[in-house]
């Protein structure tokens, strides 16, 4: 049997027609044998050994050859768009990496030429009722749920018409690892009916079809794997996989599409607002209602229409791409870019075809020009993508005027996001929820941020670093039983999106879920999406997956830290016509208060006490609206956007995280502040107080708790105002203090010794104390080196300090009586503690002001890094600055609102962080210019082997990295790595999986 010729696409290996398959192979072979004998490797030595090339000797006229245009060009273009050389080279390198190479495209192309031969050779059957599947075998089952079971229509076996190779692999975009081929098989007019537009008819038609191709070929010793799956998860679509035989079962999977004949359904019957599915049929009636309208059917109309199209959009495709190298390179990269964040599979998805033809559309529209590189057309068309809504405004790539054709606004009517095919039919994203656009269009912008900012690697970011749901998001939740959407339809009366959706609960209810979801979160979160699992393939002697087989449902949430956690819903005012539409929606919950301004308005109050609670107030508010409005009751739905903060809870009862306890703290604080500040009578002022404890930057595991003493407990000595515990009693609680820095003014009176000093700053101790007791009645304990205060429970350790001390302790006198500079373990050590840890304290508590949820993500991480025993490794401070660099460079993602999804990012960035060869720049305070990014890098590499190996550099620390100076090691770094690795690996497991254990202690 002939098959039809293939259009003339890209050049190279994708390039072929099954008819000239074997052809084309042979000629590669021969070609291919021709380096090994008989063609020249280049000029080598007489005397070199083998494989030393000799040097190519240029004339005077090509060593100073001007560049070409080409060449001129390409400097430009790296100059402008890559910001350097290496991400140009790296997107070329990436380009090799993905691409199929020769050698497998040839046993590709056997591979096709003997499933055609096969196809042709399928037995045909005889004339049954399409209800009536019993002339298979009972080891094959038909791929598709028969609900309703009866149906009218015939069905035999014909050989098919043709047999077509369409999709990415002749267009030259077909990627590495999951290598698919897809191919259509075109069923034969004869086997169709006038009516098989109606009730299913044709889908069960395809069904049996494949079905039958199925039972054949699995008998073939060539195949390795006979399997069954749904059509980008649309149950009314399965496809037939065949994988090779033997060592070549991975190399490729065979995607078969059964498909009509070219015009045998008239268009104008499949129109979005056309009535395919009787309500009778549907339902099990005996006859259809007198009057009754028929609603219409655009997603079953549009499935029909999909399979009519397949070598037509092919066609444009390569029409597009002709002569357009950049194209191919440009959708290889947005395919990448899909699949790192996981929008590429499943329901709804924007898939590799869908990408394709985006790009097409922007060349047809002169957005991109045939000039252009791949990088280009990638920045081309997340450009669009960021700016342009296609759930507002649709985009068609028809140029047909005729005026029957259904408008933009006809789709718009049907569907949540439009994109018309050529045609001017097809609607590519009919599966594609408003929700699921949002995330593409909000992922767009964050990649174009990305792309413009010079300080960081794009390609790494943006084409290497995946993106799961549990890792993107602040909170995820996940509906464990997606048979509950069946109740939820019955609830929403969506019989008519039932009949649409070919009785598919989770895709007739999944649109109005999350459109009620994001109306009740409202200003709360910033994104709202969904995500399904792929389909699962199923052996042809299996029955179909049912829609309840779909796996759990998940939600992810990204949420506005500025009103996620507030815990007023604020209505209409109750005189007001929308108070009536305010307390349907929110139920029981809504009721009348009067506000400061006399308004007496409808409002929701929900019930948190704590930080901890009050981050979980969307929780509250999805459980609510699902149980109102869609009958899923609360124990369906695991929501896990605060799992592992039990681990720093203190205490056994279940209170907060510790957030208002450090807030007690640094409100003690404030008040020691302005107390000293306020001192009168000392010999020099103040000019400085600067906490350096961990509590006063808000990262403290355990912070410490507020101690008032027993007098019962104690017996008091009067004359040394001290308490001394009875030895009948329990021992009295340790109260940890917390270092305080007061910088003392400069002054002529400071001493040059060093001695000297300490003595004064022994003196300034006591004076301390005697003042806070005498001014502020404040209890107080001096020694030489501090001063303890004993103020609202908590014990503040005062230390003086003085701001040439550090200088002084560098002095050195040389034999030769000369003065010197030079660091000494003591003035580095007092450096540390007066200048670095109060400049980290002071710079991390203003990031706390700015992202609430820095103080969860850093505790957590201590929390781990001890619960690994690694914390004589690894010192806190460098643990707070790794968690800083989480908020203030998040890119690919954006800053963590809840601290759960800060810690996953944490261990992500300890094992996908190169440590060996980068340095890890965290900008305090955004003082970093771009010229300092740039000497930190040019000076780190110079002096790479002199370093720490984990090196961290701020805005005061661009050399040295004063905390990982000393530790870790290398060795513990590596180990670090390893546990961060698994850690992270079970942590997501555990997250992910809604019916599995979620005992986080394990890890922390």
């Amino acid at each position: 049997m002939k098959l039809k010729p293939k259009p003339r696409a890209a050049a190279g290996g994708g390039d072929r027609a099954f008819d000239n398959a074997a052809g084309d192979m042979e000629a590669e072979e021969e070609n291919q044998d021709l380096p090994k004998k008989g063609k020249p490797q280049g000029r080598k030595r007489a005397s070199a050994p083998d494989g030393v090339v000799k040097p190519v000797k240029l004339s005077r006229a090509d060593l100073y050859k001007p560049p070409t245009n080409e060449e001129l060009n390409q400097l430009k273009e790296t100059e402008n768009l890559f910001h350097s050389s290496l991400l140009r080279l790296q997107i070329e390198e990436l380009l090799k990496e993905v691409k199929l190479k020769e050698k497998k495209k040839q046993k590709i192309d056997a591979f096709l030429h003997e499933i055609n031969t096969l196809l042709s050779a399928v037995p045909e059957t005889p004339e049954t009722d399409l209800a009536d599947p019993s002339w298979l075998p009972k080891d094959v089952k038909v791929p598709f749920l028969q609900v309703p079971f009866s149906v009218k229509g015939k069905f035999r076996f014909l050989p098919p018409a043709a047999v077509t190779v369409v999709g990415s692999y002749l267009l030259g975009t077909c990627l590495k690892p999951e290598i698919n081929v897809d191919v259509a098989v075109t069923m034969p007019r004869a086997i169709l009916q006038d009516k098989d537009n109606l009730n299913q008819r044709y889908h069960r038609k395809r069904a049996l079809y494949l079905a039958h191709i199925a039972q054949h070929l699995s008998k073939e010793k060539l195949f390795g794997s006979v399997r069954f799956t749904y059509m980008n998860s649309n149950h009314l679509k399965p496809i037939l996989l065949l994988q090779s035989q033997g060592k070549d079962e991975k190399l490729v999977t065979v995607r078969l599409y059964a498909c009509p004949a070219p015009g045998f359904f008239k268009p104008s019957r499949l129109y979005p607002s056309k009535n395919n599915v009787r309500m009778a049929w549907f339902l099990e009636q005996g006859s259809p209602g007198e009057g009754a309208a028929e609603p219409p059917t655009p997603h079953y109309n549009n499935s029909i229409l999909c399979d009519t199209g397949l070598e037509s959009n092919l066609l444009f495709l390569a029409g597009a791409g002709a002569d357009f190298p950049g194209l191919r390179d440009g959708v290889a990269l947005l395919k990448v870019w899909l699949h790192q964040r996981e929008l590429d599979k499943g329901l709804g998805c924007l898939n590799g075809f869908m990408a394709s033809m985006l790009v097409a559309y922007l060349l047809a529209k002169h957005k991109i020009s045939q000039g252009m590189s791949g990088y280009q057309v990638l920045r081309s068309v997340l450009q669009f993508l960021a700016t342009t809504d296609l759930s507002a405004a649709g985009i068609s790539l028809s140029k047909d005027t005729d005026s029957s054709l259904p408008t933009l606004a006809d789709f718009h009517q049907a569907f949540e996001v439009v994109f018309v095919d050529p045609s001017g039919l097809v609607n590519l994203c009919a599966d594609m929820t408003a929700s699921k656009y949002k995330q593409v269009q909000f992922e767009a912008k964050c990649s174009m941020e990305v792309l413009d900012d010079r300080t960081v690697d794009g390609f790494q970011l943006l084409l290497m670093t995946p993106k799961p749901l549990i890792r993107t998001f602040d909170h995820v939740f996940h509906l464990k039983h997606v048979s509950k959407l069946q109740g939820a339809c019955k609830k929403m009366q969506l019989l008519n999106e039932l009949m649409d959706r070919g009785g598919n609960y989770v895709a007739a209810a999944l649109p109005f879920v999350t459109s009620l979801l994001v109306r009740g979160l409202a200003e709360r979160v910033l994104l709202l999406t969904h995500s399904l699992p792929q389909a699962p393939q199923w052996p042809i002697s299996a029955e179909p997956p049912k829609h309840k087989d779909a796996g759990h449902l998940s939600f992810g949430l990204l949420l506005t830290p500025e009103f996620a956690a507030s815990i007023l819903e604020k209505g209409p005012e109750a005189d007001r016509p929308e108070a009536a539409e305010f307390r349907k929606f929110w139920g029981e919950k809504s009721e009348l208060r009067r506000f400061q301004d006399s308004a007496i308005c409808e409002a929701v109050v929900w019930g948190a006490e704590t930080m901890c609670q009050k981050r979980l107030i969307p929780e509250q508010i999805v459980k609510h609206l699902l149980w109102l409005h869609a009958d899923i009751p609360e124990s369906s739905i695991c929501y896990s956007g605060a799992v592992l903060e039990s681990v720093i809870r203190a205490g056994r009862e279940p209170a907060g995280t510790g957030e208002e306890a450090v807030v007690s703290i640094v409100r003690s604080y404030d008040d020691l502040s302005r107390k000293l500040w306020n001192l009168e009578a000392l010999p020099l002022t103040v000019t400085a107080v600067q906490g350096t404890h961990p509590a006063l930057r808000y990262t403290d595991v355990f912070p410490p708790t507020p101690m008032k003493p027993d007098y019962s407990y104690h017996v008091r000595i009067k004359d040394k105002e001290s308490l001394l515990p009875l030895a009948q009693k329990p021992c009295p609680a340790y109260i940890a203090p917390m270092k305080v820095v007061c910088h003392m003014e400069g002054s002529g009176q400071w001493p040059q010794d060093k001695e000297a000093i300490k003595r004064v700053k022994a003196a300034f101790h006591l004076r301390l104390a005697e003042l806070l007791n005498q001014q502020h009645e404040l209890l107080c304990r001096p020694a030489a080196t501090h001063t303890d205060v004993y103020k609202d429970g908590y014990v503040f350790r005062l230390q003086v300090a003085y701001h040439r001390e550090p200088q002084i302790l560098k002095e050195v006198v040389t034999p030769e009586g000369m003065l010197k500079y030079r660091d000494t373990e003591e003035s580095q050590q007092l450096e540390l503690e007066t200048l670095h840890l109060p400049y980290l304290t002071s710079s991390l508590h203003g990031l706390q002001q700015q992202h609430p949820a820095f103080s969860g993500t850093s505790r957590l991480a201590k929390r781990w890094v001890r619960a690994q025993l690694l914390s004589d490794s690894l010192s806190d401070e460098c643990v707070d600055l790794l968690a800083a660099s989480l908020f203030l460079h998040p890119a690919p993602f954006t800053p963590p609102s809840s601290p759960q999804v800060g810690f996953l990012r944490f261990l992500h960035l300890l094992t996908a962080f190169d440590w060996k060869n980068s340095p890890l720049i965290v900008d305090l305070n955004a003082d970093l210019k771009d010229a300092d990014y740039t000497e930190i890098r040019n000076e780190f590499v110079a002096a790479r082997l002199h370093l720490p190996v984990m090196f961290i550099a701020t805005p005061r620390d661009k050399r040295s990295s004063v905390w990982t100076k000393e530790r870790p090691s290398a060795q513990i770094l590596q180990r670090l790595l390893v546990l961060a690795l698994e850690s992270l690996r079970a942590l997501e497991e555990q997250l992910t999986d809604p019916l599995g254990s979620q005992e986080v202690k394990v890890i922390c």
